[in-house]
C-alpha cells in the first residue's frame, strides 16, 4: 500500500478543547489529521469549517475522524486499522484522551468502578496505544529512513505531582502517565523516536466548568503566579514546538504549561 505523501497527525480525544486546538495548528503546518473520540459520532460543521479554511476543497483527503474509546482493544485495534486503511503512515501520536471521576468523591468513599473507568482511559489506554504505535514506528523509520522524525507527545496534568483527594484516581492515572513518558523515552530513543509530557495547569476546557467559580477564586488569590486561565491554545503552541524539531536533544522530558503553578513560592 502507498504512503501518504503528508505527515500524519493522530490526537485521541481530539473533538473539543485541548485536543481540537492541537489538531487545528497542526492542520495548519500542513498534517494531515486523524480526530478521535469516544462518544461523538460525527464531526460538528464548526469543526469541519474549520478544517476546510486550512485544508480547503482536498480537505476530504486529509481528514479522517474515527470514533473510538482507547480504553477498549478492539477500539484501538479498529482505530490503528483505519489509520493504515487511508494513510498508511502516523507521524505524530497526541495521547490526549482523558477523563474526570463522573462523581468527585473522597478517596475514602471512591468506588472500584470509578477507579477501573478512569485508569482504563487515562493510563491503559494510551499505554497500549503507544505500544502499538510504537512499533509501527519502528517499521515506518526503516522504511523513511532520514525523511522521517516521528514524535510521541502525551497530555498529563498538574495533578502528576498535586493530590486531589476527592479525584485519587485522577492523580494517579497522571502520576503514572509521567512514569509511562520515561518508560517509553527510554525505551525508543535508539530509534529516534521522542516522547515528551504537556502538563497542563487550570485550562478552559468541558473538563473544568463544573467548577469555574472555585479556580476564578483561586487564580485571583494568587493560586499561579500569572493571573489567567489557560486555554486550549496554550496547549497546542508547545506541541508545534515539539515537532517544529525545537528540542532535538530531549526525550522523557516534561513540559509545564500551567501559568507557574509548579513553582514552589514562600
Amino acid at each position: 500500500m502507498e504512503l501518504h505523501n503528508k505527515k500524519v497527525l493522530l490526537v485521541t480525544g481530539s473533538t473539543h478543547g485541548i485536543g481540537k486546538a492541537i489538531v487545528l495548528e497542526l492542520a495548519k503546518l500542513d498534517y494531515s489529521v486523524v480526530i478521535n473520540g469516544a462518544a461523538t459520532k460525527i464531526l460538528s460543521e464548526e469543526y469541519y469549517s474549520e478544517l476546510k479554511t486550512i485544508f480547503g476543497q482536498g480537505i476530504d483527503d486529509r481528514i479522517l475522524f474515527i470514533q473510538a474509546n482507547i480504553s477498549k482493544k478492539e477500539d484501538r485495534e479498529s482505530l490503528i486499522g483505519k489509520i493504515k486503511e487511508k494513510f498508511n503512515r502516523i507521524d505524530v501520536l497526541v495521547n490526549n484522551a482523558g477523563v474526570a471521576p463522573k462523581i468527585r468523591k473522597d478517596i475514602l468513599e471512591t468506588s472500584e468502578e470509578s477507579y477501573d473507568r478512569v485508569m482504563s482511559i487515562n493510563l491503559k489506554g494510551p499505554y497500549f496505544l503507544t505500544q502499538t504505535i510504537s512499533k509501527w514506528m519502528i517499521q515506518l523509520q526503516e522504511e523513511l529512513k532520514d525523511t522521517y522524525q516521528p514524535y510521541i507527545i502525551n497530555i498529563s496534568s498538574i495533578n502528576r505531582y498535586t493530590a486531589s483527594v476527592n479525584r485519587g484516581e485522577y492523580c494517579l492515572s497522571k502520576s503514572a502517565m509521567n512514569m509511562m513518558t520515561k518508560l517509553f523515552g527510554e525505551r525508543l530513543a535508539e530509534y529516534e523516536i521522542f516522547v515528551y509530557e504537556i502538563s497542563p495547569g487550570i485550562i478552559d476546557t468541558p473538563m473544568t466548568e463544573k467548577i469555574r467559580d472555585k479556580y476564578d477564586k483561586l487564580i485571583k488569590e494568587g493560586l499561579t503566579p500569572i493571573k489567567r486561565w489557560g486555554k486550549p491554545i496554550d496547549i497546542a503552541k508547545p506541541v508545534v514546538a515539539i515537532v517544529s524539531g525545537f528540542l532535538p536533544f530531549s526525550t522523557g522530558s516534561v513540559i509545564d504549561i500551567d501559568g507557574g503553578f509548579h513553582i514552589r513560592r514562600l
